[in-house]
């Protein structure tokens, strides 16, 4: 069979569903948010499960809240091809970020069932569960779980609420006091690729509907708390007060400061008592740190700490800092790389190689086998806000290329390196040619 021969992923059928996922949203709140652990998650996640029964996957939820569906190969083969993304969102973000990767990897099964092709590896699809950060300061809460990277510390977190994660983790299908249960022995893994949407203005800047991930940046996050004195607004003099609010804003413009080898963000601060009458008490600092580099990660922390300090010292305020996560970079696999370079050029597009400065649960997968990363155009490079857009003929390109590289990965020895009979002749699972990377463009529905 020729390359070009394969069918295409059904454009019409991945902007249905796209259409569909999107009504999951809250009607109260800007944009697509669908919050982990919500009532609308909840639902759009076992729609989610409903379209990959639909497809032929055998569906599961593990005991860490994932959603799982599961293609047999022909061989019984243990390690699996895995791929899948995610379906939560941050409040008011948009209708692409990690969905793409998940009914684009459902889009891929059904591609393969109706070309007839059938794979030697088990292919394991994986909507995880609560990529974003959460109410808890925790991101990636699924794929740690399968990693073997969420403990009890983890579990006994409280958002403001009151609520406890490992409450919430059972309330939506996981069971917390069986955690072992969803952590995935090393050798089950054959590969991980994940599709996505790129979240930044590189390759449309390129004019390009390809990128290659070369790895996925450290993020760091931390929380910091400012105690002071809760005191009259009216009648306490300036000199005289511990405002714990001011110690917080001083840390966040130093924060700013001291992201000279990467990006940091002060991304959120809770004040108590909150009346404008009332000098604040206490503050609570939500930040992160993101870089490719591990020992400015770690220079960046030590300076932050002793800025905290310094600043509380100096306001009189009682300070405490700890850290929520640290995630080192992690590089992808490189024959994983090379295969989703050569899948780009077999579909007929000329791929860009570019880091991700977003986190993904790929970057937890790679702690159990080779993992790589398919992005596509991000419109304007505007990610987590409802202005997201990747036009649905991009989208397909991604799913092609997904596809392509599936069936390489399905072929090649742990290697890396081609053991398949044809050589690698197979029929690429694509939408059109790369003639269209640079100008046409689609919209979903």
């Amino acid at each position: 069979m020729s390359r070009d021969s394969g069918p295409a992923p059904d454009l019409g059928r991945v902007g249905h569903d796209l259409e569909v996922i999107s009504t999951y949203r809250d009607p109260d709140l800007l944009g697509w948010t669908r919050r982990v652990f919500s009532p609308i998650d909840m639902a759009a996640r076992a729609w989610v499960g409903e379209q990959m029964a639909a497809a032929g996957l055998t569906v599961e939820t593990d005991a860490g809240g994932n959603l799982i569906g599961r293609l047999r190969g022909t061989e019984g083969r243990r390690a699996a091809l895995v791929t899948g993304s995610h379906t939560d969102t941050v409040h008011g973000g948009g209708r692409f970020d990690g969905i793409i990767g998940v009914l684009g990897a459902i889009e891929v099964v059904r591609m393969l069932t109706e070309s007839g092709r059938e794979l030697r590896h088990d292919l394991v699809v994986v909507d995880f569960l609560g990529e974003e950060p959460n109410d808890f300061g925790l991101s990636c809460v699924g794929s740690r779980a399968i990693v073997g990277a969420l403990g009890p510390e983890h579990l006994d977190l409280v958002d403001p609420g009151g609520r406890r994660l490992r409450d919430l983790l059972a309330e939506a299908g996981g069971d917390p006091e069986n955690l072992a249960a969803a952590c995935w022995p090393q050798g089950a893994l054959r590969c991980f690729v994940e599709l996505h949407i790129e979240q930044g203005p590189r390759l449309e800047r390129a004019g390009a509907s390809i990128g290659v991930v070369s790895g996925i940046v450290g993020i760091h996050r931390f929380l910091s708390t400012f105690t002071g004195r809760p005191d009259h607004a009216g009648t306490t003099p300036m000199g005289e007060r511990r405002d714990a609010l001011l110690g917080a804003a001083e840390a966040a413009l130093r924060i700013e400061d001291l992201a000279t080898g990467g990006v940091a963000t002060a991304g959120r601060l809770d004040v108590r008592p909150g009346a404008h009458n009332v000098v604040p008490a206490e503050a609570d600092l939500w930040a992160e740190v993101r870089s490719d580099d591990t020992g400015w990660l770690g220079s960046f922390g030590r300076d932050v700490e002793v800025s905290v300090n310094e600043i509380g010292s100096r306001r009189s305020l009682a300070t405490s800092l700890s850290w929520v996560s640290r995630e080192d970079p992690v590089l992808a696999t490189s024959w994983v790389r090379d295969t989703v370079a050569r899948a780009a050029v077999e579909c007929g597009f000329e791929p860009v190689v570019l880091p991700s400065g977003a986190g993904h649960d790929a970057a937890h997968m790679a702690r159990l086998g080779p993992m790589g990363m398919i992005f596509v155009p991000s419109r304007d490079g505007r990610s987590h806000c409802p202005e997201e857009w990747t036009d649905l003929v991009q989208i397909g390109d991604g799913i092609s290329v997904l596809a392509e590289t599936l069936l390489a990965c399905d072929t090649l020895d742990e290697a890396g390196t081609d053991g398949a009979a044809d050589n690698g002749a197979r029929p690429c699972l694509r939408v059109g040619s790369g003639s269209r990377q640079r100008g046409e463009s689609g919209t979903v529905g």
